[in-house]
């Protein structure tokens, strides 16, 4: 295998089990996550999510050739729900999940920790060097989708939510391990041309993880995550 390509992946999954390890999603997986905790985190994840679009249009802007920009208008056509037959875009897909617990993003200002992990992925995704978009969106969000979703799905299930009240998550676990391994493409591209720049994709991918996972600090209850700062600390 490609040595650019077993540091991307070892990497990529090495930053899923860092962030599967945060309290959140482990409360998630073992059913002792509030229903409460986890209507804030639609709320803030889809106040995170709308910006999507424009994370995908500041890279394509950066990137290095008219295929690269075609490869991943792909994903965008796919958020949008231009890629043919009668697709929902995901954001009205996400509006109706939304609706269905009696939530909405409308007028709701994000909290510091979500704004942080916006403005991250955004910095790095307008950057003129690729490199630092493509680790972020790559290995700081589309590479760990599959198992982030699938860890939110297990927290509404115990909640006794219904699998078509939570669609817009399982529709995202079947179809982002496609976008990262698009994306995980262009990054060895990119890379065979000057090694140098794994170390960049690395970097933001990792920036990308922490920010995430002060994401879901910030959605915590606060008595949660009063006891996961005291575990973190002794």
């Amino acid at each position: 295998m490609d040595l650019r390509l077993t540091v991307l992946e070892t990497t990529k999954e090495n930053l899923i089990h860092r962030v599967r390890a945060h309290p959140f999603l482990e409360r998630c997986r073992n059913g002792t996550i509030t229903l409460n905790e986890l209507k804030e985190y639609l709320v803030q994840q889809g106040l995170y999510s709308a910006y999507f679009t424009r994370y995908l249009c500041a890279l394509m802007s950066n990137l290095p050739s008219s295929d690269a920009v075609l490869k991943l208008a792909e994903n965008l056509f796919e958020e949008l729900g231009l890629d043919g037959g009668d697709a929902t875009p995901h954001h009205v897909i996400y509006r109706h999940m939304l609706e269905r617990f009696g939530l909405s993003i409308k007028g709701i200002e994000p909290r510091p920790s979500t704004k942080k992990l916006i403005d991250t992925m955004l910095h790095h995704c307008k950057n003129p060097n690729p490199s630092y978009g493509l680790g972020a969106i790559c290995l700081g969000a589309e590479a760990l989708v599959p198992a982030l979703y699938a860890d939110i799905i297990s927290g509404f299930a115990a909640r006794g939510a219904e699998a078509k009240d939570i669609d817009f998550f399982r529709i995202h676990v079947e179809c982002d391990d496609g976008h990262a391994a698009t994306l995980r493409d262009l990054m060895v591209n990119i890379a065979a041309d000057d090694t140098e720049q794994v170390g960049i994709m690395l970097q933001t991918g990792r920036a990308l993880a922490d920010a995430r996972c002060d994401f879901f600090s910030g959605i915590q209850s606060p008595s949660h995550a009063a006891d996961a700062a005291q575990r973190a600390v002794a």
